[in-house]
């Protein structure tokens, strides 16, 4: 999960399985991570969870970039160290204000706990409090590690379905065509549309799989540390869009044909400016200090 912010503010086997299908050009390989873990030497301290979550994170990503999906060597060494992550890891509670109601609000308002940032890859954590909306959104050429440190939420996701052609405004009688001007709306396949309760599996999403356009809903208060590499970045056209979705039904397409048993497994998706009533505030990260060396 990412929601695209400035650096100002800061606001911005389903679950396991490995990528099935990345890039084999060349510039698309990441080169494996040979760094040997550092030993510990007598009378030094263990390494805090969330400093060796980011040393991982700088070998795992040094040579990463748009579209580059780390090996699964690496994916497994950061899923396994963030599987392993608890709230009191990065000072978190759910007694927090962060997680309060906020009966006064029609859409509650988020927190975004910045960790860290560089053109590699950013740590961060979003604070959800009842009812908290992350709305439908994408995640373009990037590969996500999210961990739900506590509470519950429900994740539903989507995958470009290829080559299946667009659905022009015109082709639906069944939908307000002012809702739905251009561009045209996109066929998506969901991957996931589940309840998610801590402890469980980090999640992973990458460029072309495993749900890399989503929505996050709190169903009680919870916390989600987020991993992206490489992070939001609109110069590098890697910019956050968010999407209205459609059901199948309400298109007809020529070329685009889906047994009726399985419409409800598909979407039409279409581009929207951000929702006016999402807020994500920025909040100083008050856990154990990360230490760039």
């Amino acid at each position: 999960m990412g929601i695209e912010t400035t650096r100002a503010d800061r606001k911005g086997k389903e679950f396991r399985e490995l990528p099935t299908d990345t890039n084999t050009s060349p510039n698309s390989r990441p080169k494996r991570s040979r760094r040997r873990p550092k030993k510990i030497l007598p009378g030094q301290k263990k390494m805090l969870p969330v400093q060796k979550l980011f040393e991982i994170c700088k070998e795992v990503f040094a040579n990463g970039g748009t579209g580059i999906v780390p090996c699964s060597e690496d994916i497994e060494r950061l899923r396994a160290v963030l599987d392993e992550l608890k709230p009191k890891d990065v000072g978190l509670t759910p007694e927090m204000l962060y997680f309060g109601t906020q009966s006064a609000r029609r859409t509650p308002k988020i927190t975004y706990l910045h960790l860290y940032e560089s053109d590699k890859f950013s740590m961060g954590i979003f604070c959800l409090p009842p009812s908290g909306v992350l709305p439908l959104h994408n995640h373009p050429g990037m590969t996500v590690f999210s961990k739900l440190l506590f509470g519950t939420m429900h994740i539903k996701s989507y995958d470009w379905v290829a080559d299946a052609p667009d659905a022009p405004s015109n082709a639906s009688a069944d939908v307000d065509l002012s809702e739905i001007t251009a561009p045209a709306a996109r066929l998506a396949k969901v991957k996931v549309d589940s309840d998610i309760t801590a402890p469980c599996d980090t999640s992973i999403l990458y460029p072309a799989d495993g749900g890399n356009m989503h929505c996050f809903t709190a169903v009680t208060a919870c916390a989600v540390l987020d991993v992206l590499g490489p992070p939001y970045s609109d110069p590098d056209g890697r910019h956050c869009t968010y999407y209205l979705e459609f059901p199948f039904t309400n298109f007809a397409v020529d070329g685009v044909s889906v047994p009726e048993e399985e419409r409800e497994g598909y979407a039409w998706l279409q581009e929207r400016e951000k929702p006016e009533d999402l807020t994500v505030d920025g909040a100083p990260y008050k856990g154990p200090k990360i230490v760039d060396q």
